[in-house]
Parts: C-alpha cells; sequence; structure tokens
C-alpha cells in the first residue's frame, strides 16, 4: 500500500489499463463523516458476486478456479500458457466475468487446453468441472456474448447473461406486458428490475433478489452495514433513504425501491452520499433486469458551484430547447447536480466506472419529484493526469490550433458536458400521455443516452453558458464538438475489434450523433474527412451549423422517445450506429498499435482503515492500493461467501 497519488497507472494488460484515484479532502471530513463513509463502503463492496454472477451464471465459479490455479501455482512463471492465464484471470475480474465490460464478447483463450485441464485438476476441480469450463473458455460459440442486441436473433436466449432461465424473447415481453397492464398507470414500478425470471416447466416465475431470496446471503451483508452506517447519517431525509433502502432489500418490492428514490432524490443537503443497488439495464437486451451497483462519494463544494448555476436555470434550459413544445416539462422539479469526489466504486462501476450519474430511472420520479445529477470529479481528474503525454492526441488531430484548444479547453469541456448530460440531458423533456417509457426494447439505451449528449452538445454551442459564467469563452463549444465528433468516428474505433460491429450503448450513441451529422452536413462541408500523409482525419469546419444539426437530430428522437416510435429509433439507431468502415477502421487501429497505449481504462479503490475503541470508531484512515492483484485477491477472499468451486 502506499499512501500518495504519484503512481496513477498499477496495471497494464490486454487493451486495458489499471488507474488509482485520489480522494482529495478526505482528511478534512469530520469522524461521523469518514465513519460513515467506511459502513457505506463496506456495503458497496459485498455487492461484488452478485453482478458478477448476473453476468453469467458460471462466473463465480470461474473465477474461484483460476484464482486458486494462480495462487498455488509452482510451476515457471514465466511459462507463456501460465502468464496467459493470468492475464486472462485479470481480465475476468476486471470484467466481472469472462465477457469484455464494454463489448460483451466472451474471451479468448490464449493458454492452452491441456495446460488449463492440468492445472484445474491440481487445483481441486473434478472431471466433470474440468470439461464444463474448457467448453466454456473454448468453444468460440458457446455462450459468445453477454448481451445480444441484434433483434433478428431470439435476444434472451442469445445472451449468456444471467437474467433469464428457460424462457424466450417472446415469453419475456408477454410476461412483463401482462404485468404492466395490471400495475399502476400512472406511477409504474420498473417491473423486473431486481429479478430472475425463469421458466420451471410450463410456469414462468420471478425469482426476487432480495434477503432470503436469490443474492440472500450477499444481501443480507449490505443490509448489515447499511444498519451500521444509519447513526452516522447527516440528516433526517438520508435517514428515511437508507431506512427505505434496507426494507427494499428485506421485502424485495419494488413501490418499497420507488419509495427509496423518491426520498433519495430529496436528499441535497447532506454531504455524503452514496447509490447502492439493482439500477442500470444495459445489460439485459429487453433493459428490464437491473445490474448491482454501489458508489459512495460526497461533494466538491468548489466544483459544485457550476452545477449549481445549471441546476438554478434548469427551467431556462428546458425552454429553449430545440424539441417540440409539446414534449418540453412546462414545469421543470427537483434537478439538482453536484460535483463529487467519489470515494469506493463497486458493483457495475468498479473496476471502470461512469463519469457521471442521473438517477432515479423511473420516469414518473423525474417528472414528481426531479433528479439528481453527479460529475465524478476525481475520476476526470486521474484519467486526464493519466493521459499527458501518451501522444494519441498529436496523433489524431489535424491542425495545431484544434490541438492548442483541446489541451486549454478539454478537461473543462468534458466535465461541463458530463454536467449538461447528467443535470439535464436525461431529466428534459417528457413522455406523451399513455407512453409507458419501455417501447423503444433495446435501442432504448442507445436513445437515451444520444438524447442526453444531444442536449448538452446543443448547449454547448450557446452563448448562454458563457454569460452564466460556467464557460469562460466559446472556445469550450471547439473543444467539444471537435472531441465528441471525433471520439464517435475515429476515436471510439480504438476500442473495437477488427471486424466488429459497435454493440455497447454509449458507442452507438456516439457513432449515431456524429455519423448522421456527417451526413447531414456534407452539402455544406460541416464535417469532413480529411488525408495527410496517407492518415485520415475528422475535422469540424462549421460549428454553429454543427449546433443546428444536433438540435434538429435532438427534436426527432425526444419525440421518438415521447411517442415510443420503436421504428424511427430502431432505424436511426440501425442506420447509423451500428456499422464500422472496415477500412477506416484498420487505419486507424493500425496508427494507434504504434502508440503502444490502453484504450480502457479502469480503477482500484482506495481502502479505508477504522480504528475502535470498542465498539465506536475513533478514527478512520485511508490507503492507497498500487497492486491490482492484490485488491482483487483481497477482495474475493474478505467479500465472497459463495467463492469456491
Amino acid at each position: 500500500m502506499i499512501t500518495d497519488n504519484t503512481k496513477w497507472q498499477v496495471d497494464r494488460f490486454d487493451d486495458i489499463k489499471v488507474l488509482q484515484f485520489k480522494v482529495p479532502n478526505f482528511a478534512e471530513l469530520s469522524l461521523s463523516q469518514k465513519s460513515l463513509i467506511y459502513y457505506l463502503s463496506q456495503a458497496s463492496l459485498w455487492g461484488r458476486d452478485i453482478l458478477a454472477d448476473q453476468n453469467f451464471k458460471y462466473n463465480l465459479q470461474i473465477r474461484a478456479l483460476l484464482e486458486k490455479i494462480v495462487t498455488i501455482y509452482i510451476g515457471d512463471k514465466e511459462l507463456e500458457d501460465f502468464v496467459e492465464l493470468e492475464k486472462y484471470l485479470k481480465k475476468v475480474w476486471f470484467a466481472n466475468g469472462i465477457h469484455h465490460h464494454y463489448s460483451g464478447d466472451k474471451f479468448k483463450a490464449a493458454f492452452s487446453a491441456t495446460f488449463f485441464k492440468e492445472q484445474a485438476l491440481a487445483a481441486g476441480a473434478t472431471s466433470e468441472e474440468v470439461d464444463m469450463f474448457c467448453s466454456i473458455i473454448f468453444i468460440s460459440d458457446l455462450y459468445s456474448t453477454r448481451c445480444n442486441h441484434n433483434d433478428k436473433d431470439d435476444m434472451i436466449v442469445s445472451s449468456a447473461n444471467n437474467y433469464y432461465s428457460g424462457v424466450t424473447q417472446a415469453e419475456v415481453e408477454e410476461f412483463y406486458r401482462d404485468m404492466a397492464s395490471k400495475g399502476d398507470k400512472v406511477r409504474p414500478v420498473s417491473y423486473g428490475l431486481n429479478s430472475r425470471l425463469v421458466k420451471d416447466g410450463s410456469e414462468i416465475k420471478e425469482l426476487t433478489y432480495k434477503v432470503g431470496g436469490l443474492y440472500g446471503s450477499e444481501i443480507e451483508k449490505i443490509v448489515y452495514y447499511l444498519k451500521k452506517a444509519l447513526p452516522f447519517c447527516e440528516c433526517e431525509l438520508q435517514c428515511s433513504s437508507v431506512e427505505a433502502l434496507i426494507e427494499y432489500y428485506i421485502s424485495g418490492d419494488l413501490q418499497t425501491f420507488d419509495k427509496y428514490s423518491t426520498l433519495w432524490v430529496q436528499d441535497v443537503e447532506s454531504h455524503i452520499d452514496f447509490i447502492n443497488g439493482f439500477i442500470e439495464v444495459y445489460g439485459d437486451p429487453l433493459g428490464y433486469k437491473g445490474s448491482w451497483e454501489a458508489s459512495v462519494n460526497f461533494k466538491d463544494i468548489e466544483a459544485t458551484k457550476r452545477t449549481d448555476i445549471i441546476s438554478r436555470n434548469a427551467q431556462w434550459f428546458e425552454d429553449n430547447s430545440p424539441i417540440d413544445d409539446i414534449y418540453k416539462k412546462s414545469e421543470v422539479k427537483g434537478v439538482t447536480a453536484k460535483v463529487i469526489i467519489v470515494a469506493t466504486i463497486a458493483g457495475d462501476c468498479y473496476p471502470a466506472t461512469p463519469i457521471g450519474i442521473n438517477l432515479p430511472n423511473s420516469d414518473w420520479i423525474r417528472k414528481e419529484h426531479g433528479s439528481k445529477s453527479v460529475t465524478i470529479q476525481n475520476i476526470t481528474a486521474a484519467y486526464n493526469a493519466a493521459s499527458l503525454g501518451s501522444g494519441f492526441a498529436e496523433e489524431f488531430t489535424f491542425s495545431k490550433e484544434s490541438l492548442d484548444i483541446a489541451k486549454e479547453y478539454g478537461l473543462l469541456a468534458g466535465d461541463l458536458h458530463t454536467d449538461l448530460h447528467e443535470c439535464l440531458g436525461h431529466g428534459s423533456g417528457q413522455l406523451a400521455e399513455g407512453v409507458v417509457g419501455d417501447e423503444l426494447k433495446n435501442h432504448g439505451s442507445t436513445l437515451e443516452e444520444a438524447r442526453a449528449d444531444l442536449f448538452a452538445l446543443y448547449y454547448m454551442g450557446d452563448e448562454k453558458i458563457v454569460e452564466l459564467g460556467i464557460a469562460p469563452n466559446m472556445n469550450i463549444m471547439r473543444a467539444a464538438y471537435d472531441n465528441f465528433i471525433f471520439n464517435g468516428l475515429i476515436g471510439q474505433l480504438t476500442r473495437i475489434e477488427r471486424g466488429k460491429t459497435l454493440v455497447e450503448a454509449h458507442m452507438r450513441d456516439r457513432q449515431l450523433i456524429a455519423a448522421w451529422c456527417y451526413e447531414k452536413g456534407k452539402d455544406s462541408n460541416v464535417i469532413s474527412f480529411e488525408k495527410r500523409d496517407g492518415n485520415s482525419y475528422v475535422v469540424v469546419n462549421d460549428y454553429l451549423k454543427l449546433k443546428e444539426l444536433f438540435g434538429e437530430l435532438l427534436c426527432e428522437i425526444q419525440r421518438i422517445k415521447s411517442t415510443g416510435d420503436f421504428e424511427a429509433g430502431k432505424a436511426l439507431v440501425e442506420n447509423y450506429g451500428v456499422q464500422i468502415d472496415n477500412i477506416l477502421h484498420a487505419e486507424v487501429l493500425n496508427r494507434y498499435a504504434k502508440l503502444n497505449l490502453a484504450p480502457y481504462s479502469g480503477f482500484v479503490n482506495p481502502r479505508y482503515i477504522p480504528t475502535f475503541d470498542g465498539e465506536n470508531i475513533v478514527s478512520v484512515d485511508i490507503e492507497y492500493c498500487n497492486n491490482y492483484s492484490e485488491q482483487m485477491f483481497y477482495y474475493s477472499a474478505n467479500y465472497s461467501i459463495n467463492n469456491n468451486i
């Protein structure tokens, strides 16, 4: 362990680098606040195995076996088979399973089946287990993708995630359609969010995640530490929200989850905050099932001044949005935003974490009570610090002027884009009467992320942000637009294996926007591809016209969401957000390979060390981890109940 943050990168393997983030101002927190962070962090870490099991039903067994092999191995550790097996384990840790955390494709094992069999048997696996694991790991077509979004297939049957068992896509859709038809139409719960849907004979039923139900042992631990956190809550509203979350974990009742979400979104005074639960639905192609995630954080007071300004002007942004008036909110309620310092990330936020969060997801709660948004300042700072001197920007930026603007304004532009995306973008607009919100099915996540991105991009080009004092000048627009169009058309291709299409919702969203604007602006040369020394570059030529195009597309995607126009949404995603130009892709990958960079990043957590006097905490110290494998083995040993094969 080390106690400073001078070393940002702690590991590098395959296409991944592991960084550490710092937690500035932790020492200035009160003992009560530090104690709250400690107990909430403990509640977070106990959900790790839930996510791994949600991702694939054999993940925990495979991880435990690989960990045991690596631990007891006494052979030549320079042997290629061992080196590759150890790397495979690191990837499994990072992705919380055997499928890539972003693409969802199953990892390809570069170690031999013979070596694996020998070591698995030596580690105590039975012959039957070894044969099963060999099939899973080495047969490429078996459980090939965690989440299949191709609606030409049965997306449930062909997905390897563990949200469903024995059911077809048609049966899932009918089950939840029938459930929704009998439920509250005004304030519907998030049907299916915290359960596995299974078919037992001819009966289809939900197995709920709760104390005494699925993941009951892990949830009992989460509840235990949430109860420990209660005496340190900072206000009555925060205490009530934690109590409601405990009640929800015990009952599994989704109405209680809505009660918790409503209380949580109204708590805007607490300095310490957290998320904990089954929340985001990106891992389910139909968008019903929530993956388990957690984050513990506290407010960055100085940086939050920026988001406070945005929140106070939420109605102005809504009123001046380029969408149709019928889809605008006449009264924006409860929009709060802050910049946070994350203290612990867990579940689907770990090791790879978002840089911004907007919750709750329920449309009716947003409409009646508002939403809470965060930009994670210390994560973006870690990304920025780790990228300095990489050569990436120099390789792919066409002009020195654009490069200089990116260097001066890029970090602020990125943070401001996240502020607008999370604070206002996701919370903007409203559904038409009778629209529930799940009509866009497998394309819903992509279109929602595109909607929030477009909202942010549109206003990044508005003088209002300078008038409000949250941007120094309109060079912020140039930095934001250059970066987004570059990333959508070129930059993110560095993360995709040659010959593949785009699968992940955020990637599809970015290419959809950039490719649509490129096509629609061709006649007036809004965006162009330029060549120099045989290399391709993307250049924005008309920033104001690009802003207009962002507004046009935002108007259409808001209409699609508000009316539940599945066919129009599907056409946008499939025409602009999925396919990749193979010639350009090959060029980009070749240029990127020369830089010797890893396109994906994730983080290790700091560790909070309490000192007790009896049952009372008298101090909490923070330690920073500089060893990725050490942290992963520690978590498996200390936060796993079923960690044996």
